[in-house]
């Protein structure tokens, strides 16, 4: 048997300390996510009319369905950039950890 999450994807910019993602992180933790990783990535897109390479922090957010508005008012609060990435899809999890993650983050 399995259960849902959520799953949130945002970025933000590499020129972040790996302290300041850390603490970016742990404030999404405290407001109700149960798990944030981080990578760094290589971004192109289009800004302005002109295309744009930089390197960001990609952050994968797992939420339950019960914090998800929480968190993406939590992260669209702190975010540094005008227009943050900010989406989310609805997964399938394990029993065990949708279970973790919705009582330990109540």
């Amino acid at each position: 048997m399995s259960g849902t999450l959520f799953i949130i994807q945002t970025t933000l910019p590499r020129s972040w300390k790996e302290f300041e993602v850390g603490s970016f992180s742990q404030l999404l933790v405290e407001s109700g996510a149960a798990c944030v990783q981080r990578n760094s990535i290589v971004s192109v897109y289009t800004w302005g009319g002109e295309i744009h390479s930089n390197s960001e922090w990609a952050l994968e957010i797992k939420v339950s369905s019960a914090q998800l508005d929480h968190v993406l008012l939590k992260i669209e609060e702190l975010h540094p950039d005008e227009v943050p990435q900010l989406l989310h899809w609805e997964v399938q999890v394990s029993k065990g950890y949708g279970e973790w993650a919705r009582l330990e983050n109540k």
